[in-house]
């Protein structure tokens, strides 16, 4: 597991709760350039960022607040956002010209020295953790080390259609993703090659099961309602029924060859639907090609990774 993990995963650990103990743990901290986490309480009026060490009080400057603040590359509300939430610092030194020490810390040499030793080494099909920091209609946008972005567009999300990555991440939850490429020195992800294939998923339900589910798609031909994130069935069109409800189905047929679900809608109800869980069929190590069609199924789905 690398050492440069999203922001939050770091603050239980021994190693983090040992270093922040006293001045001395902390000047050993120094030395060795651990990399530590502490919740940030005030982002000043200047945009230095005040953290919560235990033993003394921390202060991030703005200038070391984010790769790319100097530049202007990165907006202050990236330093802003972080208030009341871990941040990931190094320590500079610790000043004890003051009444008080204060310890100066540097999230940006953290962040940079994420990006060199552990961000710039990973290659397309490179499976990687990532703690979920926000969710737009496009995507889900994560952290993938010390803070750094990534996104994961709403079509990489998984098989399964959704109208908003909200139906199937909420913000802070840790997930995994595959290392898609990068685009403008950005990491870029991707997420339904790790929940499994059709015919992994299928093999989980049974004929004559009912089970959950929640309704995708309303089409001219039928209703789409998702058995699990990388799995849908179709059933035929019933009144009264919107995207977003939730279904209670009986399976009348599975085909493999056509990778076609067969369902009867028992009954449904208005929303409120908890997100299917995403079960995770790989969640490390590295993957060059992935099929999700059964074979000689009409639709051919395939994700290849290619190196940078």
């Amino acid at each position: 597991m690398t050492e440069f993990l999203p922001e939050g995963r770091r603050l239980a650990s021994k190693e983090n709760i040992s270093a922040l103990q006293s001045a001395k743990t902390l000047l050993q901290a120094a030395v060795s350039g651990a990399v530590l986490e502490a919740p940030c309480t005030v982002c000043d009026a200047d945009h230095n960022m005040h953290i919560d060490l235990g033993c003394m009080k921390g202060i991030i400057p703005r200038s070391e607040g984010a790769v790319g603040i100097e530049s202007g590359a990165t907006r202050d509300i990236a330093l802003i956002s972080r208030v009341g939430k871990p941040v990931c610092f190094k320590i500079t030194k610790i000043d004890e010209t003051g009444s008080e020490p204060v310890a100066i810390l540097s999230r940006r040499a953290a962040q940079e020295e994420a990006d060199r030793e552990y961000i710039s080494k990973l290659v397309p099909g490179d499976i990687i953790g990532a703690r979920v920091t926000h969710l737009e209609q496009f995507g889900c946008f994560v952290d993938i080390g010390c803070g750094i972005a990534s996104m994961i567009p709403i079509d990489a999300i998984s098989v399964s259609r959704i109208v908003h990555p909200a139906d199937r991440f909420s913000v802070v939850s840790y997930i995994y993703a595959v290392v898609k490429g990068r685009e403008d020195g950005h990491i870029c992800l991707t997420h339904k090659e790790l929940l499994g294939t059709w015919q992994q998923n299928a093999e989980r339900f049974s004929v004559g099961e009912t089970v959950p589910g929640i309704v995708r798609s309303i089409e001219d031909y039928g209703i789409f309602i998702e058995l699990a994130p990388n799995l849908a069935g179709l059933a035929e069109l019933k009144s009264g029924i919107k995207v977003g409800d939730c279904a209670c189905v009986y399976i009348k047929a599975i085909i493999p060859e056509k990778m076609k679900i067969k369902l009867i809608i028992v009954n449904c109800c208005d929303g409120g639907c908890v997100p299917l869980e995403s079960p995770y069929f790989i969640t490390e190590g590295h993957i060059d090609r992935w099929v999700y069609s059964t074979p000689g199924a009409p639709k051919y789905i395939v994700s290849e990774f290619m190196g940078l």
